[in-house]
């Protein structure tokens, strides 16, 4: 892709939607589309300053295609409902299952390139491991109605006949990073803790309600966004082989490592408090997750990924600690 091209980003507005967005204009791309419900004034300091050609809102985007029938180079497809405490599956299989099939087969008509997010809450309780062979993807048993709906697409995808000339499905693990200040209970537990430490001086984490894990020793693959940014660039410039891929680091840390690395970004010592999970989540808690990255790293993808000490560093010093947009 050169500079000229035009790229389509849905869920601009969202947390690694509107990260990517700027990520393509720091790369050089002002040509680009962006995709939302644009109506949460909350989100709206997310693209405050980022260069773009449009805005399309996400219910008017196919009818809007019909009419301008622009010339498209790429589509990232970020958006997505990502509430997995949403239990009414209509509101994912609209969003996340039909709506993803409606890109998809325009990607197909008009030979666009794709990268859309799927998620490793498509694993579930991870009984058949993290690996993201094609092979498992029919097998899976997702926890809850969102990871089932991104299952249910990933389904879809590997028994379709036809393609666009390239496509990626990411399986992001557990993202981080600068502009999910509206996330509200679905941002990450490092934007969590930050506002807890700030508060109170304490970060409160949940209890194991399994024996095999202790209180805060629950382990889930952190990625930080800056990482997810690199690799959804490259996979636009690369285009290799086509596929479903793990987009996580590799390797599983505990709560209580994310919590201790968040109080070292404010210079301060660890003080964790552990509280009962929640009831309506305990059935559905993944205690462990690790992405499996031989894939990606296979088809040459070769940068190293962020520790989780230094990007949490980066996130509190540079980002949370002075209230900043990426």
């Amino acid at each position: 892709m050169d500079k000229t091209s035009t790229i389509v980003v849905t869920g601009a507005a969202g947390f690694i939607g509107s990260c990517l967005v700027e990520y393509l204009n720091y790369r050089g791309f002002a040509n680009l589309l962006l995709v939302d419900d644009f109506s949460r004034p909350d989100k709206k300091m997310n693209l405050e300053g980022k260069k773009f050609i449009d805005k399309i809102e996400r219910e008017q985007f196919f009818e809007w295609l019909f009419s301008n029938k622009p010339k498209i180079d790429f589509i990232f497809h970020i958006g997505a409902r990502t509430d997995t405490t949403e239990f009414n599956y209509a509101v994912h299989q609209h969003l996340n299952l039909e709506y993803s099939k409606k890109v998809w087969q325009y990607c197909v008509v008009h030979d666009i390139p794709l990268v859309y997010a799927s998620s490793a809450a498509t694993y579930g309780g991870g009984e058949f491991g993290y690996d993201d062979s094609h092979e498992l993807v029919n097998i899976l048993n997702p926890l809850n109605p969102y990871g089932l709906s991104k299952n249910e697409f990933d389904k879809w995808v590997l028994h379709q006949k036809d393609h666009p000339n390239f496509w990626a499905g990411l399986k992001f693990f557990n993202v981080y990073g600068p502009n999910e200040y509206h996330k509200g209970r679905m941002a990450s537990v490092i934007f969590h803790s930050f506002n807890q430490i700030k508060k109170g001086g304490k970060v409160r984490l949940f209890k194991s309600h399994r024996p095999d894990f202790k209180d805060g020793e629950q382990l889930r693959d952190f990625i930080y966004v800056k990482d997810v940014l690199k690799v959804c660039y490259w996979l636009m410039q690369h285009q290799p082989t086509s596929g479903i891929y793990n987009l996580g680091t590799g390797t599983a840390r505990s709560f209580r490592d994310l919590a201790t690395s968040t109080f070292k970004g404010l210079d301060m010592e660890p003080d964790i408090l552990y509280i009962d999970m929640p009831e309506d989540i305990r059935g559905t808690y993944q205690y462990f997750t690790e992405a499996n990255m031989q894939k990606l790293r296979s088809v040459g993808y070769m940068d190293t990924f962020y520790t989780l000490e230094k990007g949490v560093d980066d996130y509190v010093r540079n980002y949370l600690a002075k209230e900043k947009y990426y």
